[in-house]
């Protein structure tokens, strides 16, 4: 623009014959063209390294987080603004999820060399955090030219949920509490047989089938099917609509967390746990939405660094129910990516899961929201033969008893979870029935 306004001066002061007007359109133009160069050279000259401390943190720590910018060309530059935007955090402000203290914009002229900026992300809540991209804004001392850069790509930081250490949850009211003969058997029924197998040193003289026996001309035993569970599946309903809003995060953060306690508290038991969910992975929003780094603009690159609300997903986030060294941090780190979606809902997403959960374990289902739909849903659940519980996370005890009744009636127990401590007293109250 300002040169074609420079060439219209200069072809009307041609024309009338305006030798000072002519010098001035030379010289604006050459001031453009100068200044043009000096911005882009600048801009080009800048480079800069972000060191995060810690990658994975807890809520309540601090991760600090250095910047390094360098000037690689041989001229001063006049100005440069560098941004590490920064998602999900504000300043001073313990609402978001990372509290910023420090330096994580600056405006520098660059007479060395260096330059080295520095910021803390205090940890309030558990999520999977993008940090920057760093950018790099600079231009001519008339404002002329303008020139944007990224300087290095996102990098992301995963703080896990809160959980609260629980001793003696029972899973089962029949299941023994505390040292466990068979710990890698489940209790058999003798009144219900599973199938048979071949006779083994040991077995008892009930335990044989006879009809089989005679049939095949060899020793054949029972087996029967397993009379109590071991383990848990956790079911978290993560949808959109069952959070009020007013209650938030307050009330999505208390499932997340009660959902860690439970499965932490299996682990610690050695027995089988796993998660299913339908809300949507972070990680996989990232993999699929992910990054796009070549912004023209500061601006641009600002609205790439946010985080899309809408979200249709269509696949529930499942970790299998197993035993294993490492299940619960696995579960932990789901939980901490864990994002609410406007996807699937309760019923569709019972749907698709229900062939990946074990009969020998435990249905926990962590409900902020139950109408009757949702009892139905567990109901035919418990009527398949799966063991099932639900904790109803809700307020007071007169919501607690509106939403419990379409469970109640379909003969579910139920516990309700109102705040952190009550997380401990639902495992108290399991152990004290254990021993009825």
């Amino acid at each position: 623009m300002i040169v074609i306004v420079a060439l219209i001066l200069l072809a009307v002061a041609w024309l009338l014959n305006l030798g000072l007007l002519v010098y001035a359109a030379y010289v604006l133009v050459v001031v453009f063209f100068l200044s043009h160069i000096f911005s882009t050279g600048w801009i080009n000259s800048v480079s800069a390294k972000r060191k995060i401390k810690q990658r994975v943190a807890e809520t309540g720590d601090v991760v600090s987080v250095a910047i390094k910018a360098t000037n690689t060309g041989k001229l001063p530059i006049s100005w440069v603004l560098i941004e590490d935007m920064l998602h999900g955090a504000a300043p001073g402000t313990r609402g978001q999820g990372l509290e910023v203290t420090g330096r994580h914009i600056e405006v520098t002229d660059f007479r060395d060399g260096q330059q080295q900026m520095f910021y803390q992300l205090k940890c309030h809540r558990r999520g999977y955090y993008q940090i920057g991209p760093m950018v790099a804004e600079s231009g001519d001392l008339f404002g002329l030219n303008r020139r944007f850069r990224v300087l290095q790509e996102p990098d992301y930081l995963l703080v896990h949920p809160r959980f609260i250490e629980l001793e003696g949850y029972d899973l089962a009211s029949r299941r023994p509490i505390g040292e466990i003969v068979m710990t890698h058997r489940l209790f058999e029924d003798p009144t219900r047989i599973a199938g048979i197998r071949n006779y083994q040193n040991g077995d008892s003289l009930s335990r044989i089938h006879w009809r089989a026996t005679a049939r095949t001309g060899q020793l054949q035993s029972k087996v029967y099917e397993a009379s109590s569970v071991a383990g848990a599946s956790i079911l978290l309903d993560f949808h959109t609509t069952s959070f009020q809003k007013n209650d938030e995060p307050v009330r999505s953060e208390l499932a997340v967390s009660c959902a860690a306690s439970i499965a932490n508290a299996v682990h610690q038991m050695r027995q089988q746990v796993g998660l299913v969910s339908n809300g949507r992975d972070a990680a996989d929003r990232i993999r699929v939405e992910g990054w796009q780094g070549d912004r023209r603009t500061r601006n641009e690159a600002q609205r790439s660094a946010t985080m899309d609300t809408e979200n249709d997903r269509l696949q529930p986030v499942v970790v299998p129910t197993q035993r294993s060294d490492h299940q619960f941090m696995t579960i932990l780190q789901t939980l901490a990516r864990l994002e609410k979606s406007d996807g699937l809902d309760f019923f569709e997403f019972v749907a698709q899961v229900q062939q990946r959960l074990p009969r020998d374990a435990t249905i926990i289902a962590v409900l902020s929201r139950v109408d009757l739909e949702v009892g139905v849903t567990l109901g035919q659940l418990r009527r398949q033969g799966f063991a099932v519980t639900a904790i109803i996370n809700c307020f007071d005890e007169e919501q607690f008893g509106n939403m419990c009744a379409p469970l109640v009636a379909e003969g579910i127990e139920t516990r309700h979870l109102r705040d952190e401590d009550s997380i401990r007293q639902i495992c108290q109250r399991q152990v004290l029935m254990a021993f009825r």
